[in-house]
């Protein structure tokens, strides 16, 4: 299997580590572990390697599954390769733009259709969807909320999407990873019936990424297909990651809701900035992403990126990485202060540049 190098994640290699400010960090800023108790006892495998069955159940019933139908793994990232690895034989459906780990790995499966999303407003066309369709089409793929654009799918397109997907007898896989970041939350795909499965994690909504955390929900089939891959992969979720996981699961209302206001506020300073500097953007209304027009002067999203991070330290995502380089991506999520400088240097750049 031979498999493209994933832009996004070369270029953070290349620059993050150095830089001053993060400024396309895509989650929740970090919370503190002294918020949780870190000691699970003794550093064995998690039993049943699946996940706690108990454990599973509460995640499973937010996802309209059961213990049976969830599977526990090393963050979302683990939960979209095992999906992959169980259904994508033939041909599979991407709607760009997303997070590069689908178009990467499904390329290095199968065919590949994209679907693009429609602009200016970023929505998703199921008619679009069920076009892309084939006979032998195993599964489409939607991140919902979008990244890099922080769009929100509502219920009833996300709907049509699926029961297009099910009578041509293909699942529908959604990235759910930001979808609890919404106040009101919409019914996950894996509740919609049997051809729906849900990802998702604790990185991005609980602000938890290094505890590597994540989920697959969906039919038991498949689920059990995913398993017998995590026999090759990871074999069981971490022990810390499944110990702290489920308390913030037990508080998960308390969280959500800190980390909601957190990210309403910082939108609110982004846009400001935004319209300070007349830069357009894909006004995000889920998550802690959004595209941001590459300002006049520079090539491309790459160009400005590289610029930007050079002259002032502050690292943005190119929209190269996501197929689209008339923008680029910055995330919202971190803390006030990391963000208010990342902006301020920002804008001294864009300012000795117009």
């Amino acid at each position: 299997m031979r498999i493209a190098p994933f832009q996004l994640e070369r270029w953070f290699a290349e620059v993050e580590a150095d830089a001053d400010v993060m400024l396309a960090e895509s989650g929740v800023r970090p919370l503190s572990a002294d918020r949780f108790d870190t000691d699970p006892g003794e550093l064995g495998y998690v039993i049943p390697t699946a996940g706690r069955p108990a454990f599973r159940a509460k995640v499973g019933e937010l996802h309209g599954r059961d213990a049976a139908e969830t599977l526990f793994t090393c963050g979302t990232q683990e939960a979209n390769l095992l999906a992959l690895l169980s259904l994508a034989d033939s041909h599979v459906v991407v709607v760009t733009p997303t997070y590069g780990s689908f178009t990467g790995l499904a390329n290095s499966l199968c065919d590949v259709t994209r679907v693009p999303l429609v602009e200016p407003g970023w929505e998703l066309d199921p008619d679009a969807v069920e076009s892309a369709l084939r006979p032998d089409t195993d599964l489409a793929v939607v991140v919902n909320p979008n990244n890099p654009t922080g769009r929100h799918h509502d219920e009833e397109t996300m709907r049509s999407v699926y029961e297009r997907c099910a009578d041509n007898g293909t699942y529908l896989l959604c990235d759910e990873v930001y979808r609890l970041l919404s106040a009101d939350p919409i019914a996950p795909v894996s509740s919609f019936g049997r051809h729906g499965i849900s990802t998702g994690g604790v990185s991005k909504s609980f602000g938890l990424a290094g505890l590597r955390f994540g989920w697959l929900c969906g039919p038991s089939a498949v689920v059990a297909t995913a398993e017998n891959w995590k026999d090759y992969t990871t074999i069981s979720p971490p022990t810390f990651g499944h110990h702290v996981a489920e308390q913030a699961f037990d508080r998960h209302e308390e969280l959500l809701a800190e980390n909601r206001e957190h990210v309403a506020e910082n939108r609110a300073v982004v846009e400001a900035f935004l319209d300070t500097h007349d830069l357009a953007w894909s006004n995000p209304d889920c998550g802690v992403n959004a595209f941001v027009e590459v300002p006049a002067g520079f090539a491309s999203g790459e160009s400005f990126s590289r610029s930007l991070v050079t002259e002032e330290s502050v690292v943005v995502a190119p929209g190269e990485a996501f197929g689209r380089p008339e923008w680029f991506r910055i995330g919202f999520g971190l803390p006030r202060e990391k963000l208010d400088e990342g902006l301020s240097r920002t804008g001294a750049f864009l300012a000795r540049h117009r």
